[in-house]
């Protein structure tokens, strides 16, 4: 029996790409596979549903889900460990880490679908990982059915910009958000190899896929490197991270790591997440919640589930810390406490 695992994926798919990150990082022996037509009946095979990244393990057991699968690697192998061992630290990473997956994907997502010349780079790269072996041999065929899929891609994605909650009335805030976060991230890591000290955490992986796939698209590529050119290093680095050293301390992090906490985790992500589930629950088709002032309204449906599911998994989390006296003092602080209870 092999010992390789299996990753389908796609550079496009920040959780895909999140996944990898790790594997590379843990030293996981694993072939990384573009799906497409060519492993489409492999895929099916392990898929529960039809989503990347889908890893299939050496005894041929298929996992999906990017945080689930990171959670269980990490019980298999657990050095080194991408959790600090202060459970106020740990749980801090844990935090960012959700923050990246259920709100800073719709930053990777807006601006990949929002704006014509993002929605055409990326469908045309989505629709080249697509191609027939037998078409891409073939020049002005590959040419023609790349143009007919690209175009039906980007007007399915285009159309489903509703998914992560973005319109007219909430663009604004997407957008102001992902500048403040690249900013203060930037800021945080001056002189600093990550986000927690000298290893990855669990936060850097997720944070890493959503920002290296808005990097890959025409404008947001344009504002990082324009703005933003201090996290390149960063962003290159955790394609095959290394262990460099220790975690750091609160006291060494707290004074630029405390207002992504604050402004981002706890003034926009966990009053939008509780305001889902709660709408989710009384069976509402629309979502309302005051962020920085402003309303932020949006509809809701059938892919807000998760989100519900996955609030759940975090408090369960924060649940599981023995002494929660300093991550209380902190959560309220930043005003994720009464979020989380």
């Amino acid at each position: 029996m092999s010992k390789q695992y299996k990753i389908f994926g796609a550079e496009l798919s920040p959780y895909s790409v999140k996944v990898r990150s790790y594997f590379r990082y843990k030293g996981i022996s694993h072939k990384w596979l573009i799906r497409g037509p060519s492993n489409q009946k492999e895929y099916i095979k392990y898929a529960k549903i039809p989503i990347i990244p889908l890893v299939v393990s050496p005894s041929k057991e298929g996992f999906q889900d990017s945080t689930p699968i990171i959670d269980m690697m990490e019980n298999l192998y657990p050095e080194p460990s991408v959790h600090p061992e202060d459970e106020t630290l740990k749980f801090l990473s844990i935090l960012l880490e959700e923050y990246a997956d259920e709100w800073g994907n719709k930053h990777m997502f807006h601006y990949r679908w929002k704006a014509e010349i993002d929605q055409d780079s990326a469908s045309r790269r989505i629709a080249n990982m697509n191609l027939p072996l037998f078409i891409k041999i073939i020049p002005i065929v590959k040419q023609l059915f790349r143009s007919k899929v690209s175009k039906s891609i980007k007007q399915r994605m285009s159309n489903r910009l509703w998914v992560i909650g973005s319109n007219e009335n909430t663009q604004r805030t997407i957008e102001s958000s992902f500048h403040n976060l690249l900013a203060l991230l930037q800021e945080h890591l001056k002189g600093r190899t990550y986000i927690f000290g000298e290893r990855p955490s669990y936060a850097d992986f997720a944070l890493w896929g959503q920002i290296y796939n808005a990097w890959q698209d025409p404008t947001p590529n344009k504002f990082i490197l324009d703005k933003y050119s201090g996290l390149l290093d960063w962003i290159k680095r955790m394609h095959n991270p290394d262990n460099n050293g220790a975690f750091e301390k609160w006291e060494t992090l707290e004074n630029t790591l405390y207002p992504i906490l604050k402004t981002e985790v706890g003034g926009i992500f966990l009053p939008w997440s509780n305001a889902v589930t709660n709408a989710m629950n009384a069976n509402k088709e629309e979502v309302s919640v005051k962020i920085k002032g402003q309303d932020y309204i949006h509809t809701i449906g059938g892919p807000q589930k998760y989100h519900v599911k996955s609030l759940k998994a975090l408090k369960e989390k924060y649940n599981l810390i023995n002494n929660k006296t300093n991550i209380n003092k902190i959560l309220n602080e930043i005003g994720c406490l009464e979020n989380l209870l």
